[in-house]
């Protein structure tokens, strides 16, 4: 591709009340932008792919405003500096910056996060030294205040946010239960991120287990009770979750992946509204611009702890940008192994 050429990917169509499709996207060349005054042109090196995009496509009210149709689809990158009008960047600076679905982008430079390569490497300012690492970090010590011994149950946990929020988990003395959607994923979360115990909420065929049967199960797993649960994905799993959750537990509301696909369906939600009081349980919702001010406390702990071996992470990488939309929706179907990541440009 020439270097005066940008490609970027376009939201068609929205999804209303399904799952989104490939033709809601579209793939757009045109030429490469011009940094105005005050901004920094960007080449991006990854691009990263999260559940909470599936809310921007939607017109339903959020914390964020939806994107346009037509316009580029949201997201984090990180990339490198190919020009800059702003004195607090330089050509060749890595850097992070919500740039969308592109492979270039001008961006204002006061919205810029300079990123040492030294530290870890470029795709890890996504994943683990990323947002998602920060909200397993942020989420699960600062709202769960996990203590040794307690039982902490992770949903998705085989995920970006569940793998990591697992092993810090681990690192605070807790028991760590997780839960996957496969018998490969359930594997991996048991025999190579070192959780005590994980089960399937699938059957054989695909389908969800009841709820009987999944509480049932979880139950057996965490017999004194759930005392912290991280709710990545809603429905059926928070379900059985809630049915087990110990006196004075801590419910982490951080995703609903269960519900992306209905948001514009009347959210009830009263189901275990009597099990929260008699448990006298805490449910709490979670998201991680709240926590900015811990940015740095977390880098540098979390850049420690993968120095000493004691966070593994699994990145999952789709080549060029006309693979976002393909990779995104295999991601909301569980698909992916890990963080789901485009690469968008070499170095």
């Amino acid at each position: 591709m020439s270097e005066r050429q940008n490609t970027r990917v376009l939201l068609a169509e929205r999804p209303v009340n399904r799952a989104p499709v490939e033709s809601d996207f579209r793939v757009e060349r045109g030429a490469m932008p011009e940094p105005g005054e005050g901004e920094v042109l960007i080449r991006n090196l990854f691009l990263s792919l999260d559940p909470y995009m599936r809310g921007r496509m939607s017109a339903a009210k959020s914390y964020a405003e939806p994107v346009a149709i037509g316009g580029v689809m949201a997201g984090e990158a990180v990339g490198r500096v190919v020009s800059s009008r702003h004195p607090g960047c330089q050509p060749g600076d890595l850097v992070l910056a919500h740039t969308g679905w592109q492979e270039y982008a001008a961006v204002p430079g006061e919205r810029v996060t300079k990123v040492d390569p030294d530290l870890a490497q470029p795709s890890h300012y996504l994943g683990v030294l990323g947002m998602p690492g920060m909200t397993a970090y942020c989420a699960l010590l600062y709202l769960g205040e996990p203590q040794p011994g307690q039982t902490v149950l992770v949903s998705a946990a085989s995920g970006a946010v569940g793998q990591v929020v697992g092993q810090i988990a681990k690192i605070r003395g807790c028991r760590v239960v997780g839960v996957a959607g496969s018998d490969e994923k359930v594997a991996y979360v048991r025999d190579e991120l070192g959780f005590d115990a994980a089960l399937n909420y699938k059957k054989p065929d695909g389908s969800p287990k009841d709820f009987e049967a999944l509480s049932q199960e979880i139950a057996a797993l965490c017999p004194d009770g759930i005392n912290i649960y991280f709710d990545n994905v809603g429905g059926l799993v928070h379900d059985a979750a809630l049915a087990n959750i110990a006196q004075f537990g801590r419910i982490i509301v951080c995703g609903t992946i269960s519900v992306y696909n209905e948001l514009e369906k009347q959210d009830i939600g009263r189901r275990w509204m009597r099990q929260l009081l008699v448990k006298r349980a805490r449910m709490e919702g979670f998201l991680v611009f709240d926590h900015a001010h811990r940015t740095e406390e977390f880098r540098q702990t979390m850049a420690a702890w993968l120095r000493e071996g004691r966070i593994v992470f699994r990145e999952d990488v789709a080549e060029g940008i006309e693979a976002a939309p393909r990779a995104f929706i295999g991601m909301l179907s569980g698909a992916n192994r890990g963080k789901q990541l485009v690469r968008t440009g070499q170095e």
